[in-house]
Parts: C-alpha cells; structure tokens; sequence
C-alpha cells in the first residue's frame, strides 16, 4: 500500500514533464485511452457511491485529471503542427466525426463543445456553489440539533463527535468541489482555443512550409483538430457529468442506480397512464402501432411486475414485523426495558413544546447543556443525560422534574408572562398575578411584557419562563446530586484522577475504601453541597484517616477539614465581609454530646423530642432574625457534633449551614449572630 501510495506522485511529475517533452504518436495514443477509461472509471464510481463524502478525493482527483487532459492536449499539438500527425486514435476519433465532410464534422464538434460548456459544466459549477454555500449556511444548525440529541440522551458522545466530523467533512467536500468545477469549466474554453490554434496553425504550416494544397491542408489539421479535440472533450464530458452526479446527490443510503430505479418505479400507475397514450398516439397517428407499440407493452409489464413485488414486500413486511413484536415482547429483554428508570426526568405539556424545540427557536436544550457544564464545576460531578419528553397528560403549560422516576418537582408557567420579584421595595404600579418562584420558593408575580420594562426599573428580578425553568433544573439538580452519584458514576471519576495520579487511587482503591464507601462520603459532602470538583485532596484525606476508621461519618468529617478553605469560601460572602455564625452553648453542646448513642451500625444521636424543638425553635428564630437584617447565617459547632445537629436540622431547617470549628479557614474574620441556649 505505500508503494501504491506513490502513484499519484509519479503520476504528477510525469503530467509536468508531458508539458515540456515530446513523446511519440504510439505513447500518446496509449496515453489517450489511458485518460479515457480513468474518467468512465470515475464517472461509474460517482454513480454507484452513496453519499458524496464516500467519494471524498473527487475534487483533487478532477484537478490531476484535468491536468492531465491538458498535458495530453499540448502534447498532441506539438505532434500535429511537426508532423501531421498525431497517433491512430486522434485519427481515428477525427474520422469518425468528419467522415467525407469537413463543415458536418465541424458543426458535430462545435455541438458537442456547447453541450460540454453550457449545459454539464455550467450546471455543474452552479450545483456546486449553491451546495457549498447551503452547506456552510447550514452547519450552526446542524451543530444545535446535534447538541440537542446529546443532551436529551438521544446520541452517545462519540456519536455526537463521529457527526461534527461528518459535517466538518462535508462543509470542506463542497468546498473544494465548488472550488474544483471552475477547472472544469477552464478546461472546456482551453479545448475549444487548443482545436482553433491547431485548425489554423496547422492550415499555415501545411501551405506554406510543407507545400500542401488548400484542401489538402484545411483536410488534413482539420480531421486531426477535431480527432484531438474530440478524444480530449470525451473524458472531459465523462468527468464534468460525474460532476453533476456527486454534487447533485442528495442523502440517501443507496448507489445512484438503484434509487432512480426504487424512485422512477415505485409508481405502477404512472407507467399505466403512459402506455396508454403511447398506445393512442400509435393507433390514431401515421406514427404507428409498430414502433409505439413495443414501447407500450414493456411499460405496461413493467407496471405490473412493480405492483406484484410490492404486494409481496407488503405482506413479508408486515408479517416480518409483527413476528419482530411477538418475539420482543415475549424476551426477557423487554421487561428489562419497561423497569429501567432514567436520572433525570423533564416532562412537559404540549404547550411547553415550543420552548424545547430548536425549529421553533426554542433554545431550553442548549440551556441544559449550560446547565450540565455549570455543575461540573460547580460541584465536581457530571450530571447524567436528562431525558426530555411530552406528557399529554399534563396541563399545557405544566412540567414535572423526575429524579429516578420520583417526582421531585411540578410547577405550572403562565403563557405570555414573566416572573417578577420583588427587591427591598415593591412598586404598586408593577400588579401582576401573585405565585412562588419555583427553584426558591421565594414571592413572585407573573407579569405581562408592557409591565416588564417598569419592573426592570424598579429593581425587579424579571426573568422569562425558559430562564425560571433552567434555574429550578438547577436547583433541583445541586439539591440531589448525592442520589444522582452512584458507584458507577464515582467509578468513572476514580478513573479519570486514576489517569493523572495512579499512586493515589491504587493506594486507595481496594486496600483501603471499597468504591461503595467513597461513594457514601461524596454523597453525604454534595448533600450539603460541598463540592467534590477537588477530588484528589478527597481522596487524600480518605487516604489518610481509612487507616484508623470505616465509619462513614467520621470519613466525611475528616474531608469536610481537609476542604476547610474551599468550604468558607464557599460561605463567605462576596468581598471581606466577615461569616456571620451562630453558636450553641456550651450546656448545650454538652447535653448533645452526652446523648450520642454509639452502636456496631454508627454513632446516632438520641435526643429528647422536646429539648429537640426547642433547639429548632432557638434556631430558626436567629436565622430569622439575621435575614430581617439582610444577613445570611450559619451554625457553628464542635467537630465531635456537626453531622448529627446537620442531621438533626435537615429536615426542618434544610438550608442551613452547619460547619465545625475545625472546617473554618483561620484567616477569615467571623462576628457572631447569636448563642442557641436550650
């Protein structure tokens, strides 16, 4: 294959020094009918390819090719004006088109010339600008689409790679083939200039420097010019209709042959109708039923024969596939398919359609896979396919959020509307229809568009039904993102830090941790939305205390210290604003850690109900407080402490920040807010 690989590189530097030397008449004529069977190779290759990118070295190979015509052509106008005569093939073509009269064999040529130039080769050229330019035109939209199957789960990634490549591939085949047909074109022009030259060229040289008589010269350079043009213009036409057949293919998953068969024969009555008026033109026309007639049965059988098959392709069709239900809905297979529950669920009512739909210019997917890259970093996890889908079901402007095919959350848009909420003074003139923002639960309004511009002014938070969606998506996404990684999902995460730091997993992974129990502390650490994005430093620290300890909890705590920068910064507020923390008594402390019930299963907290309500109450009453001021708060606690009271508090309190002294970076400033005494 590397010694074949060489031939187009020869066969180029062979086609330059043509130019320059002579060859005789019996190479060139071998060279001619070399040059004719390469373009009918191509032109059956351009025929029997599915789709144009099979045939994808075309535009270079009818750039060699026409170079090699032209080559061809020079060298047979050298032999033809020095010695009269130019090889048994261009003498053969030139008699063959000429015969006995020169001006009949002329027009012939010239005929042919116009239909090379005009017809295959302007159309051609057109066909190729206009696919270049839709093509082009196309590919942002095609990119979207492909987008918008990853992210519905549709494709897998490298699908989605193998069809950016194919249209990147199919952007730069229009390209060039736009590019290559103007050689074509050039070519045609340069054929009909070489046979003139050599016309009138070779009638001076017959009459003046060899002696020969008028009709003996316009005769003689007349039949080889046109025999030369001729055996030059017959590949050219054979290469620019192979032209016209690779740009002018359309997507199909068949050779050219075989669809304009399937497609000219796929309506029997049409056949029919056109046998009958063959038919009537033969009876009733000095035409004659003789020569219609045949014509007529041939159509007329055709017609028949294509209905027959399709009856029978109908009926093995049909009992094909229902042998194919049968047996997928008695496998094994499909019952795994029916309990099989997707990650993350989005369904919607048909009127939530448009927003969903990029035809329609809705751009909620390409939101999704904003969504999914923020999360990455947001938290360290790869969110899994979110499976969209319509429910008739539903109302119109409803949707449902499934996590593992629970309902997680429902809400219901108002058509035409925005939602608005409110900054530290509402405006009375900004009156819309009172709801709840979903993702926050925070007081909202729908309002309509000629509201929208005042609500703006007056410090709302305006925000369009494709943005709340994609902020409860969010939301509700960071909220269960413990649940959303499982073994497989940290397995996958083991492996990619496994590629950078092999000693750190293999250290880890099986002697120490099983992936279950990683599993378990990187879920308890996203349950309270710590992100796990610094897996390394994690899986360090588990390194570390997995020595001493397999309680989960403990495991977590010693993580959540090794992340003590990474958690208050996650806390502080934007700039040198110092971390607002409420505190809980020492009595209090003390009476909870007097309550921890150590157990073979774990370590659990066993608290009196009333001593319990009091310690939310104590709570959720200087939160509240704090928030009247504008000030966002968190708990701190003893290290020994901290994952029972966020236990304790995620039920009723599940928003609040529970950190240990221990998980506080000792640079950042911290005022109190309040001491809980129970």
């Amino acid at each position: 294959m590397r010694s074949l690989s060489l031939l187009p590189i020869i066969g180029v530097i062979s086609i330059v020094t043509m130019l320059v030397i002579p060859m005789s008449p019996v190479l060139l004529s071998l060279l001619l009918i070399i040059n004719l069977a390469t373009s009918l190779t191509v032109l059956l290759v351009a025929m029997t390819t599915k789709e144009p990118l099979q045939f994808s070295a075309f535009p270079s190979l009818l750039l060699i090719m026409t170079l090699f015509r032209l080559a061809l052509n020079i060298s047979s106008t050298r032999l033809i004006l020095t010695q009269g005569y130019a090889g048994q093939v261009i003498e053969t073509f030139g008699s063959f088109v000429i015969g006995s009269n020169v001006v009949v064999g002329m027009i012939v040529f010239i005929i042919l010339v116009i239909v090379q130039f005009i017809v295959i080769t302007k159309g051609a050229e057109r066909v190729a600008e206009v696919a270049a330019r839709f093509t082009l035109d196309a590919m942002p939209g095609k990119q979207i689409s492909i987008d918008a199957d990853l992210n519905s789960g549709l494709i897998t990634e490298a699908e989605a790679r193998t069809r950016r490549r194919t249209i990147e591939q199919e952007a730069d085949f229009y390209g060039a083939m736009d590019g290559a047909s103007k050689f074509v074109k050039g070519d045609a022009i340069a054929t009909m200039i070489i046979v003139a030259v050599n016309i009138l060229g070779g009638f001076v040289i017959g009459m003046v420097q060899q002696g020969m008589g008028f009709q003996t010269a316009l005769s003689t350079y007349t039949l080889l010019s046109v025999g030369d043009g001729l055996v030059s213009q017959m590949p050219a036409l054979l290469l620019s209709t192979a032209t016209g057949l690779i740009v002018t293919r359309s997507g199909t998953n068949q050779d050219f042959g075989s669809d304009m068969l399937d497609q000219l024969l796929s309506y029997p009555v049409t056949l029919y109708i056109v046998a009958g008026v063959l038919t009537v033109l033969g009876l009733f026309s000095p035409i004659g039923i003789f020569v219609t007639g045949p014509v007529a049965l041939l159509l007329a059988y055709s017609a028949y024969s294509m209905s027959r098959r399709r009856a029978a392709l109908e009926v093995r069709e049909r009992q094909q596939a229902e042998q194919e239900q049968a047996k997928t809905t008695k496998s094994p297979e499909s019952m795994y398919r029916l309990i099989q529950i997707e990650p993350i669920e989005f369904e919607f009512g048909y009127a939530i359609v448009p927003l969903a739909d990029a035809s329609q210019g809705g751009d909620l997917l390409e939101r999704v896979a904003l969504i999914r890259r923020q999360v990455a970093l947001d938290l360290g996890i790869v969110v899994p396919m979110i499976r969209f889908r319509d429910n008739i079901q539903l109302r119109p402007n409803e949707y449902v959020i499934r996590i593992h095919g629970t309902e997680a959350a429902r809400y219901e848009l108002l058509p035409g509307h925005f939602l608005a909420m409110a900054g530290a003074v509402a405006d009375p003139n900004v009156v819309g229809i009172s709801t709840k923002e979903p993702a926050f639960g925070l007081p909202a309004e729908w309002i309509g568009e000629s509201v929208r511009e005042r609500a703006l002014m007056s410090g709302y938070t305006v925000v369009d039904p494709p943005s709340l969606i994609a902020t409860h998506l969010t939301e509700l996404i960071k909220r269960f993102a413990g649940s959303l990684v499982g073994r497989q999902e940290v397995k996958g995460l083991l492996d990619s830090v496994k590629e950078r730091q092999p000693v750190l997993v293999e250290e880890l992974v099986p002697q120490l941790l099983t992936v279950g129990e990683i599993q378990k502390v990187l879920a308890n650490l996203l349950d309270e939305r710590v992100s796990i994005r610094d897996l390394p430093s994690i899986l360090e620290a588990l390194s570390d205390q997995a020595r001493f300890t397999k309680d989960v909890d403990l495991l977590t705590e010693a993580v959540r210290q090794r992340l003590s920068r990474q958690i208050t910064a996650q806390i502080r507020a934007a700039g040198a604003a110092p971390i607002t923390a409420i505190t809980l008594s020492q009595a209090t402390e003390r009476s909870i850690e007097e309550h921890l019930s150590r157990t073979d299963q774990g370590t659990y907290l066993a608290l009196d109900p009333r001593v319990a309500q009091q310690l939310l109450k104590g709570v959720a009453d200087h939160m509240g407080r704090l928030a009247a001021l504008g000030k966002s708060a968190v708990l701190l606690v003893s290290p020994n402490i901290r994952a029972h009271v966020r236990k304790l508090l995620q039920r009723s309190l599940p928003d609040v920040f529970v950190l240990s002294y221990a998980e506080l970076d000792p640079d950042a400033p911290i005022e109190s807010g309040g001491v809980v005494n129970v």
